[in-house]
């Protein structure tokens, strides 16, 4: 009997885009290793939705092949709004998470068998 790979929810908490880049490398290689993974936008890195394609070489490719992949989940509601970024994160296309009073839960993930990294 094989065992079942490990899931991650990777909560991208930052707004500088050099730990955002490292989240996504994770996302993709937990992915290409067979592991499910979920990556959440939370707290000021959902800012960094508003400029994602005029970020230096490797964020938009990362970004974009993360997203192909359907490695992001969404994106904090709440804190989209709070920010200023709610605008930028709709037309991202991502879905808002506000499941624990506007923002996403890290319980749900654990409820779902994922494991919870924060970034």
């Amino acid at each position: 009997m094989t065992a079942q790979p490990t899931a991650f929810a990777l909560f991208a908490y930052r707004q500088e885009p050099g730990c955002f880049i490292h989240v996504l490398l994770n996302g993709l290689d937990l992915d290409d290793k067979g592991h499910p993974v979920k990556i959440i936008l939370e707290g000021p890195a959902t800012t960094l939705l508003s400029d994602i394609d005029s970020q230096e070489a490797p964020l938009p490719a990362l970004f974009k092949k993360a997203s192909e992949r359907n490695l992001i989940d969404g994106y904090c509601l709440a804190c989209a709004t709070k920010l200023g970024a709610r605008d930028d994160a709709e037309t991202s296309g991502l879905a808002p998470l506000s499941d624990m009073s506007g923002h996403p839960s890290v319980a749900s993930y654990i409820q779902k068998g994922y494991t919870v990294i924060n970034f």
